[in-house]
């Protein structure tokens, strides 16, 4: 239905050269150097949203006045090169409401540009732990919106999308909030598509770490209950607004299950929760979003549930949706 990013051709040429079926009114546009450019103020610093490993991010405007976020890939590396060519396939394959949108992309001689939605919130993780904690209104219900949304992002990908789609990095800052602070998952540079009949893959690890599922981590083996490990720990950050990995006095590295877990085991679930929510929350909604967070990063992917059960647990244990 979607492109593919074999139907790119990339050329000695300053455009690319493209082979489009013209029947179909696919969902993405080819933009032009000189657009994106003007659009970025040449990809002026002022306009830096974000940097990552591949490159960085920058606000711009279209010439109809639309804002835009546009990824710059760091230098035409191989890396760089299937980090472009994955995301750009994997988002034109897919269309759902907590997906972050693709708008088009540009590969010239020297630039490798991906187009998105300009989501104005920035991540999730920035209302965590980052520069707008502070001021932050991601009150209770509001937490459990974005749990339920990225859970629903996820559902579409494990079993909606055609072929399914392990997502391999969710994590809170590939968790974007809209101007309704909807959630949007973001960067899909690491996705695997999953062929029909296929439980599991085999592959070299990819992710963050904190969120790697243990047989991931130790074997390569990725499913899709290593998207419902890394969302558990995700919720779990909802919850505490903790890191996932956290620097203890000594040089200590702990993992946020080791810190709640003995704290589910005594009962403790107000502890849990984020102090700055200063107990504004459902005690029954809380200890269903902790008590989900368990079974989701059960060390045993076969007693992981699935993002449909998710979903169905968060509902009805009082998300607004």
């Amino acid at each position: 239905m979607f492109w593919r990013c074999s139907c790119l051709i990339t050329s000695d040429d300053e455009e690319p050269r493209i082979r489009e079926d013209k029947t179909k009114d696919y969902p993405w546009k080819i933009y032009s150097l000189k657009e994106l450019l003007h659009a970025t103020n040449y990809f002026h610093d002022d306009n830096k949203l974000g940097e990552g490993g591949y490159g960085s991010v920058y606000l711009g405007q279209t010439s109809t006045g639309v804002e835009i976020a546009v990824k710059r890939l760091k230098g035409m590396t191989s890396k760089a090169e299937m980090e472009f060519a994955l995301e750009v396939d994997m988002l034109g394959r897919v269309r759902h409401k907590n997906l972050l949108g693709l708008r088009g992309f540009y590969a010239g001689k020297n630039e490798r540009l991906i187009v998105y939605d300009y989501i104005p919130n920035h991540s999730l993780v920035t209302h965590l732990r980052g520069q707008l904690a502070a001021d932050s209104s991601l009150d209770w219900p509001r937490r459990m919106d974005i749990a339920i949304g990225s859970a629903e992002g996820l559902v579409y990908l494990h079993h909606e999308a055609n072929p399914h789609i392990i997502h391999r990095d969710i994590k809170a800052s590939n968790v974007l909030l809209d101007s309704k602070f909807q959630a949007k998952v973001a960067d899909f540079g690491f996705a695997k598509l999953i062929p029909e009949g296929v439980t599991h893959l085999t592959t070299r690890v990819k992710g963050t770490l904190g969120y790697l599922a243990p047989e991931y981590a130790m074997s390569g083996k990725v499913s899709k209950s290593c998207d419902v490990y890394s969302y558990g720990v995700l919720l779990l950050e909802i919850i505490s607004a903790k890191k996932p990995i956290e620097k203890l006095p000594g040089g200590v590295r702990r993992h946020i299950l080791q810190w709640a877990i003995p704290l589910v085991e005594e009962g403790n679930f107000h502890s849990i929760a984020d102090p700055r929510l200063k107990g504004k929350y459902d005690d029954k909604q809380l200890r269903t979003a902790v008590m989900l967070v368990m079974v989701c990063t059960d060390r045993n992917p076969e007693k992981r549930p699935s993002m449909i059960e998710v979903v169905e647990c968060l509902k009805g244990g009082g998300g607004r949706r």
